[in-house]
């Protein structure tokens, strides 16, 4: 092996090492890759940046578009209206759930269906008396099985077949050549989530449920009409930085001071609302002009315009991740007080301050009206849930729909390719106002797209370097010429690999070898290439492994070996079920 091979392995081996034990997000960690093959001279810079104008990655942002459009027009609300109804029995309710997220999530981005959805199912599961930890996993992993029916379902189908085109020059997949395999796929993973979930799935109390108590978190005490404090600020009273609790608003004649600054003054009759070890309030009590709050209303049941009560799920590309909230100096950096803390389904208890975030964790916040549409900016939160946010009009649902059905008539007619279909709907949404501008801006996700962009380098680069064949003719030596064994090691590869790193990244870093691995047999590329958009697509096992598990983590109140009872079979039956149904469809 050439010294560019041995440092392009090398290089692979370090960028998946570093996705695996660490925090940094895999755009910074590709990007960075793709930086060394540029500099070293492996890559040209225009074979460095070609993933850049990919048409599968400008295809993905276009869908992003389209199902903001959908999102916007309230085409997820109407369907969730009408569909859900009122089952009389678990399995009917699966059957509900599950059929109309497969068949959407076949043609829209999954997270933007699975975040609508998260509030609806929380409030159908209270009104059928369902426990909400019995519909959100079967949520998450009917998203995924959608995912699989058509070359649109996922980013990551788009991409492999992007990939595979570049690499081989061959003309690719259309939208439904992978449907056949994608319905047995997704119809057997139904039927055992249908027949399982049942006694699989655990009881568990939701973070809503969790939090529905809010007083169990608060205490109140107020300022004395005669009280020395009278014309202080909070920092020159004391109430800063008081180590077991902190002051989380102010009630003040009916009104709310939300995420208290510390030059707020006070006055006589403030009520002041305190969120931490209850216990403290003994110490806040012993403080010359505090009193006992004596008010027959909590102030955190009050419902005001000032703030809202919101449940946050905390992203993987959260800044706050690793950091105490007092570090993170959260209230600052959010605008917003964090009054309870959910994680793998228990609350924590003790000082709020201490706790190091993880990504998952579910946060009760008290903030202003706009913090929603901020954080929809940022992508810190993988679900917000306003409690007081209005229901979305569905005025357009009808067109929005009729918009997705027209792309994939022109993509599937042969009038045009799939890229200039997703563009003219995604143009469409705009022009027509199912989503703004700003909504569809919002909407691309560039974590996802500099990722599969950055892919591209390392793909082309153990191919150029000859690394991809050393590992393939390897791979292929492994399998013995069996057709069946290197279908499975495909398979198994990717499958472990997007359990651990994003299913795009192992789709992305695998083809090539299993590509080079093929040729070096002697077998049609396109089972293989098959089998790696199943696998990358097909993760169950792990809250980590697949964006829509990890969104449904917090709200479903699970613990990670809820996700290893059902999601460990999942895996090991889509294995089983790929690598039989696949060669049918497309032959060695």
């Amino acid at each position: 092996m050439e010294d560019s091979a041995l440092f392009t392995v090398v290089l692979c081996a370090a960028t998946l090492a570093t996705l695996v034990t660490t925090r940094i997000g895999p755009d910074l960690v590709l990007m960075a890759a793709l930086t060394a093959l540029s500099v070293t001279g492996i890559l040209t810079p225009a074979e460095a940046l070609t993933g850049f104008a990919n048409p599968g990655l400008i295809t993905v942002a276009a869908l992003f578009v389209v199902a903001a459009g959908v999102r916007g027009a309230g085409g997820v609300d109407i369907l969730v209206d009408r569909i859900l109804g009122q089952p009389r029995h678990y399995r009917r309710a699966l059957l509900r759930l599950m059929l109309p997220v497969i068949a959407v999530s076949g043609f829209l981005n999954n997270t933007p269906v699975v975040a609508t959805m998260i509030p609806a199912v929380s409030r159908w599961a209270r009104r059928i008396d369902v426990p909400v930890s019995k519909l959100m996993i079967p949520l998450s992993y009917a998203s995924i099985l959608g995912g699989t029916l058509t070359l649109i379902g996922t980013s990551t189908n788009l991409v492999v077949d992007g990939q595979y085109r570049m690499l081989t020059g061959a003309e690719g997949f259309e939208l439904f050549d992978v449907t056949p395999v994608g319905l047995v796929f997704a119809g057997i993973g139904f039927l055992f989530v249908l027949l399982t979930a049942n006694w699989l799935l655990p009881v568990r109390m939701s973070a809503s449920e969790q939090f529905a108590d809010r007083r169990a978190f608060t205490f109140e005490v107020a300022v004395a009409s005669d009280s020395a404090l009278v014309g202080r600020s909070i920092e020159e009273a004391g109430l800063r930085n008081l180590g077991r609790t902190f002051l989380a608003e102010i009630e003040r004649r009916g009104s709310i001071i939300t995420a208290v600054a510390p030059t707020e003054r006070l006055q006589a009759g403030d009520r002041l609302v305190f969120v931490g070890e209850t216990d403290a309030i003994v110490d806040l009590l012993r403080r010359d002009g505090l009193v006992p709050s004596e008010s027959s209303e909590p102030v955190i049941e009050q419902d005001v315009a000032e703030r809202r009560l919101i449940e946050a799920v905390v992203s993987q590309e959260c800044e706050a991740v690793g950091r105490t909230l007092r570090d993170g100096r959260f209230r600052d950096r959010y605008d917003a007080v964090v009054l309870a803390v959910s994680r793998r389904g228990e609350p924590l208890r003790g000082n709020l301050g201490s706790i190091r975030l993880e990504a998952g964790d579910v946060l009760l916040l008290e903030a202003s009206p706009a913090f929603v549409a901020r954080q929809e900016r940022t992508r810190n939160f993988l679900l917000v849930n306003d409690t007081g946010q209005s229901r979305r009009d569905t005025g357009r649902a009808r067109l929005a729909w009729t918009l997705v059905i027209a792309m994939i008539g022109l993509a599937t007619s042969g009038l045009t390719s799939m890229l200039n279909a997703a563009l003219l709907a995604a143009g469409a949404m705009i022009a027509l106002r199912c989503c703004t501008v700003t909504e569809a801006k919002r909407s691309l996700d560039l974590t996802v797209l500099i990722t599969i962009a950055a892919s591209f380098a390392l793909g082309a680069a153990l191919q150029k370097t000859g690394a991809a064949a050393a590992m393939g003719s390897a791979l292929f030596t492994l399998s013995g010429d069996h057709p069946w064994v290197l279908l499975a090691l495909t398979y198994i590869a990717v499958s472990v690999s997007t359990e651990f790193i994003t299913n795009t990244a192992a789709a992305m870093l695998m083809l090539p070898i299993i590509l080079a691995a093929a040729g070096a047999a002697g077998f049609a590329p396109e089972p293989f290439v098959v089998a790696t958009m199943i696998a990358a697509s097909a993760s169950f096992a792990t809250p980590l492994g697949y964006q829509t598990n990890l969104m449904v983590f917090g709200p479903g109140g699970y613990r990670f070996s809820d996700f290893l009872r059902v999601g460990l079979p999942m895996n090991c039956l889509g294995a089983v079920i790929s690598i039989l149904v696949i060669p049918a469809f497309f032959p060695f």
